[in-house]
């Protein structure tokens, strides 16, 4: 009865040898498919193997209605060899290494990564520049959720982003948002763990996108930037403003003069509000509600009003100054001091001869 049982275990103990090593060389090949370079596969683990196909599966269905067979091309014979490609697959090869580099020049001239979301909140995609900016590598991130990484008073924001009905999928809409985000790398650019992170703000614009496949995948194509603590004056057509939380003007630089013809002193004390055009209020409004909640924020393209008439499109960059002293009431946190902002002029003063505040009418000042 002794022999008969080791007899037993000892045929379970192979079979199950025999399983994992099948195992193993499924992983493997299906590791070798991976369109990712030699040195990154050969520190995966099983895990990663399996949430890097299904998030490459997944870009696969976005890509297959736009590139239709390029796709199947580019994924579906990483394995072989490109010498026994025909001529054709090795000339849209050579193409294609065209393409990367001048993608790679994008994103340099875009100072941010690119990132393909799922309407779950399942990043599909994200270029390999991402570790620049967060510290984490594409293939440590690619398959994850976002809210993962994402703020926690942020999910709900991040959520409304989300949700697409079919005709926003189809007509592209547009999304404009901030969120804070766990970045490895401190403010000097050293690296950390992910237990000792810091929020980076980063702003998303993008557009949603629609999957031609059977199995449809909506999604959302964003450009992540990536806000900076300072700014560079780059030219005459750009102006800093200091203001108090309820964003009164606390101090102005002299260049607001010349591009809004008001000078430093008559704005002291006065709400941005009481400059912006009142259909771009909503804008500003939501730029402010950012910096109260995420300490950074864009404001995108807003009409500031000009004295003596029109208008001109502008751009706030803005961030919280925190005090260097902590309150009495909260001695562990330190209060705000003012709002730091840095405005681009994008245009042209319009419509001159409109005007359309009464402050643009009368000589108050």
């Amino acid at each position: 009865m002794t022999a008969d049982k080791e007899k037993r275990r000892a045929i379970s103990r192979e079979a199950a040898r025999r399983r994992r090593r099948v195992e193993s060389d499924v992983f493997a090949d299906l590791c070798r498919l991976l369109p990712l370079q030699a040195s990154v596969r050969a520190h995966l683990d099983k895990p990663s193997i399996i949430r890097l196909s299904l998030s490459h599966m997944r870009l696969q269905a976005l890509l297959r209605g736009a590139a239709g067979r390029n796709a199947e091309v580019k994924y579906g014979r990483v394995a072989q060899r490109r010498e026994e490609w025909p001529k054709e697959e090795r000339e849209g090869e050579r193409r294609e290494h065209a393409a990367v580099e001048e993608t790679n020049l994008y994103l340099k001239i875009l100072e941010g990564f690119v990132m393909v979301i799922s309407t779950e909140g399942d990043m599909i995609f994200l270029s390999e520049n991402v570790s620049k900016y967060m510290g984490l590598t594409q293939t440590e991130l690619m398959g994850h959720s976002v809210f993962e990484f994402a703020h926690p008073c942020d999910h709900e924001e991040i959520r409304s982003n989300l949700r697409l009905t079919a005709e926003e999928a189809w007509h592209g809409a547009r999304r404009d948002f901030v969120m804070r985000i766990k970045s490895a790398l401190t403010h000097r650019g050293r690296g950390t763990n992910l237990k000792s992170a810091m929020w980076k703000v980063l702003h998303c614009q993008g557009r949603a996108r629609a999957c031609v496949a059977p199995a449809s995948v909506s999604c959302l194509l964003l450009t992540c930037q990536a806000l900076p603590l300072s700014h560079t004056l780059l030219s005459a057509h750009t102006f800093t403003s200091q203001h108090s939380m309820d964003m009164r003007f606390t101090h102005c630089d002299h260049r607001v003069t010349l591009l809004l013809g008001y000078s430093p002193e008559e704005l002291l004390g006065r709400s941005i509000y009481d400059l912006c055009h009142t259909l771009d209020t909503n804008t500003l409004n939501k730029n402010h509600v950012n910096l109260c909640l995420k300490s950074q924020s864009v404001s995108g393209q807003y009409r500031m009003l000009v004295r003596g008439g029109g208008y001109i499109w502008v751009e706030s960059h803005s961030a919280v100054i925190p005090s260097a002293r902590s309150s009495k009431s909260r001695p562990g946190a330190a209060q705000p001091l003012c709002i730091l902002c840095v405005t681009y002029v994008l245009s042209g003063v319009e419509q001159p001869t409109l005007q359309l505040s009464l402050d643009q009418t009368t000589h108050r000042y």
